[in-house]
């Protein structure tokens, strides 16, 4: 047990790591390429990265369920069956993954030009970018089977090297390139040339560490019948967190201008970078919930909550800490015309990725036990109430409303999802565990800090002065929500259990091993 926590947390460190780096750099790069682009490119880039987004749902579906059966098949007796599931899944990546993305390079720029009523020197580029996009996808799918072979051994400290390789190497074509072609075809260009650093890595490292294991590509039929199994539930699950995660894109640029998707974009990008950040400390779960499938239901339920508790907490700081200075960041990160229409947009989304990391964990572990139907449903649910409620609230409202149909949609996720795992277990005192570690820690977040926001707006300190101000004043507002947090868990029946993970993960990481 202490070893398997042990890797876990320095599995989600190796993960930590690779985000911060990924984070630092396309945080630095998106003020000088909304600089050199304008807003309105930067839009049309977001639509077509949106228009392609449904090629991510069979991307995503074949490498989740590639890494799940890679887990279970570890040993070297099962060398053989493992080499059949990787050969499938090489040739569903190139074979029905080529053929997507040939039609997005020759369909995608004509139907956005449609559904987007572009036209004049924006629409002109469009080929190019969809031609750059497309390509970008395909390497990106090829390379995600090969990183399956990794991440089904939890070795993410390669994942994560592998990460910072290809986003050094698309920041610094990013700064070569742009200034020299500022299109939006250039941004998705230099994107891709980092997905196909990323393929030719992973490659390399695969057959030089793990080269027993690789078979080339081919169809078997029951590796076909298992990864199908679990797969297609989870082109469900994947096409329901499309709808969640682009709906407000959709409709921004089929109803306004692509400068207002450009607008969205940078909160998102702002939004996105936090989250994702949590969500790579928590996705090194994923695997070792799928080589806990002998435990006890009961054992498999308590280190799930208890892992919900230690990720809610980190969420609602990280994400927390962002709100109250929601405004001077976006100021000194893009300038004050980005700042005046965007930030209003930066607190909604953060408080529904607060909202949204409640699930993150019962996602990892359904999908690790095989419950597909359920994680598609609770996208499926998530995906509609989003779009129903962002149809509604952008004609009405405008574009201010963007973000806050996201928010309705995290509701319906946390009431499904906490419904289904009531419903699943018989663990006693289910309902106030879930709420002691799963709902107190996010609501606590979320209202202290609006609070902070409040006092701030209030206050009216010179934040945009330098950018050491908003650093110490998102620091201390995400330190302050830790410690109410962190209190308030100590007040409840669970006390004693969250105070032990608190000192394992000190444990763990304090310097020398101290406590």
């Amino acid at each position: 047990m202490r070893k398997g926590s042990s890797d876990l947390l320095g599995n989600s460190a190796w993960n930590a790591t690779a985000f911060v780096v990924a984070v630092a750099l396309n945080l630095a790069i998106l003020p000088f390429a909304l600089f050199r682009l304008g807003p309105g490119s930067l839009g049309v880039a977001g639509l077509v990265t949106a228009s392609i987004a449904p090629a991510l749902v069979f991307s995503n579906s074949l490498a989740l369920s590639t890494a799940r059966e890679l887990a279970r098949r570890l040993a070297p007796t099962d060398l053989k069956d493992a080499q059949r599931l990787f050969a499938t899944a090489v040739a569903l990546a190139v074979g029905l993954g080529g053929a997507i993305a040939v039609f997005f390079c020759l369909a995608g720029a004509p139907l956005a030009r449609i559904a987007f009523h572009l036209s004049g020197p924006l629409a002109d580029d469009l080929g190019l970018a969809f031609v750059f996009t497309g390509c970008g996808w395909l390497c990106q799918c090829v390379s995600a089977v090969f990183l399956t072979l990794f991440s089904a051994r939890q070795d993410y400290r390669r994942i994560a090297c592998i990460s910072i390789i290809s986003t050094v190497c698309t920041t610094a074509a990013m700064l070569i390139l742009i200034p020299l072609a500022p299109r939006a075809s250039t941004f998705l260009g230099c994107q891709a040339s980092g997905f196909a650093m990323s393929l030719f890595l992973t490659l390399a490292w695969s057959r030089h560490s793990l080269g027993e294991w690789l078979a080339r590509p081919a169809f078997h039929r029951d590796a076909l019948h298992r990864l199908v199994r679990l797969g297609g539930w989870q082109l469900a699950a994947q096409g329901g967190a499309l709808l969640a995660a682009q709906a407000d894109r959709y409709l921004l640029g089929a109803l306004l201008l692509p400068q207002f998707v450009g607008f969205y974009t940078v909160a998102q990008r702002l939004q996105e970078a936090m989250y994702i950040g949590v969500l790579k400390v928590g996705e090194t779960l994923f695997p070792f919930f799928s080589s806990l499938h002998q435990e006890t239901e009961d054992r498999k339920i308590d280190l799930l909550l208890r892992s919900s508790w230690i990720l809610n907490v980190l969420a609602a700081s990280a994400l927390g800490g962002l709100i109250p200075v929601a405004g001077p960041l976006l100021h000194l990160w893009t300038g004050a015309e980005v700042a005046a229409e965007a930030q209003q947009v930066l607190v909604v989304l953060c408080v529904a990725a607060i909202l949204g990391s409640s699930v993150n964990v019962f996602a990892f572990y359904l999908l690790a036990q095989g419950r597909s139907r359920d994680t598609a449903l609770i996208s499926l649910v998530t995906g509609t109430f989003t779009l129903a409620t962002s149809a509604i609230a952008l004609p009405l409202f405008g574009w201010r409303a963007a973000g806050c149909s996201t928010c309705v949609g995290m509701l319906a996720q946390i009431a499904l999802t906490v419904f289904l795992l009531k419903r699943s277990s018989s663990l006693a005192g289910m309902g106030t565990r879930v709420f002691h570690l799963v709902l107190m820690p996010l609501g606590l977040g979320i209202v202290t800090a609006l609070l902070l926001r409040y006092g701030l707006d209030c206050a009216k300190p010179d934040l945009v002065a330098a950018w050491w101000s908003v650093g110490s004043v998102a620091s201390l507002s995400a330190a302050a929500i830790l410690v109410v947090a962190v209190a308030a868990s100590q007040l409840g029946p669970y006390g004693a259990l969250c105070r032990r993970d608190l000192r394992a993960i000190v444990a763990r990481f304090a310097p020398f091993g101290a406590v």
